[in-house]
């Protein structure tokens, strides 16, 4: 079983245009489509999609609309009520899969919804493999909230506790990184950028990623996997480091592909795959996601066949 948090979902609209965003323009779009969104339900989408046990924790109201494709997608959530609908995203992709996002802001939560919120992961991770905190925050919560989450189901759990996967940014990592001792961060290129405050180097971004990644693994971070957009993806544990290239595909939209990845990796990893099955699966995952639209989520069955070697670093 693999649990996640949505601490702020998002539905998201995405409208697919036949040429380059042209601002103060007025354009046709050729499609649109609308998803449930938020980083731990496209996780978990995903996860459903192949056929592995996984519950969705999200704050939701009973009337809200998100219910319709949250519903659809056939992820078992386990909603906190809530007094208002949650945000709506709005994607815009041309016909090359250059995509350009608005977010809006999350529904503020009271100190009882996020009381709720953390007694509902609590709950909801007995027995579980993994749990996910995955996402922005809402403007009503602190920084700490994954640090505070992961000491209430390791405090409620024990040994018994699910391993953590985080896969946020920003002040909201930097407190996971210092305090919240995870067993998984999931990064992208810009994320890690910022919590270094140095750029990647666009020659070897696998190399300074695992060096920038061994500067907190495993000494805070039991493990990193960091992704690179159409360069592949790092793995660095206490064990060893790896790379993988991505595949060559043709991109429809880049919404939700590092969501995926995390979910490739959760997937081989319940599955007992060794660190380069990881990342491999990670992978297929993220290049699958991104050859779809929308923030539309891959099964087993859009993973692409292509040979693709891990490499140590």
């Amino acid at each position: 079983m693999i649990v996640t948090l949505t601490a702020n979902p998002a539905l998201d609209r995405t409208i697919t245009l036949p040429a380059p965003l042209a601002p103060g323009e007025v354009q046709a779009a050729t499609s649109s489509r609308e998803d449930a969104g938020g980083k731990g339900i496209n996780v978990a989408r995903v996860i459903a999609a192949a056929s592995s046990p996984v519950v969705a924790v999200l704050p939701l109201a009973d009337d809200d609309p998100y219910r319709v494709p949250l519903e659809a997608a056939g992820v078992p959530t386990r909603a906190v009520p809530v007094a208002r609908p949650v945000r709506a995203n709005l994607a815009l992709t041309d016909q090359d899969g250059v995509t350009t996002k608005i977010n809006l802001p999350g529904v503020a939560l009271s100190a009882d919804d996020v009381a709720a919120l953390t007694d509902a992961v609590v709950a909801a991770s007995e027995g579980a493999t993994w749990l996910v905190l995955a996402g922005s925050l809402p403007d009503a919560l602190a920084d700490t909230f994954y640090v505070d989450v992961a000491r209430a189901v390791r405090a409620r759990w024990g040994a018994q506790a699910p391993k953590i996967a985080v896969d946020t940014s920003g002040p909201a990592l930097r407190q996971v990184v210092a305090h919240g001792a995870p067993d998984l961060i999931k990064p992208n290129d810009d994320e890690l950028a910022e919590f270094t405050g140095a750029a990647l180097d666009p020659a070897d971004p696998a190399g300074v990623a695992e060096a920038v990644a061994r500067t907190i693994v495993p000494a805070q971070v039991a493990s990193a996997l960091v992704t690179l957009g159409s360069a592949g993806a790092v793995l660095v544990t206490a064990n060893g480091a790896w790379f993988c290239p991505a595949p060559r595909i043709r991109v429809a939209s880049t919404v939700g592909a590092g969501d995926s990845s995390l979910a490739g990796y959760l997937l081989a990893d319940v599955a007992g795959g060794a660190p380069e099955d990881r990342l491999l699966s990670a992978i297929r995952y993220g290049a699958a996601a991104a050859s779809l639209p929308g923030t539309q989520v891959p099964s087993p069955a859009d993973l692409g066949g292509e040979s693709l070697t891990v490499r140590s670093l």
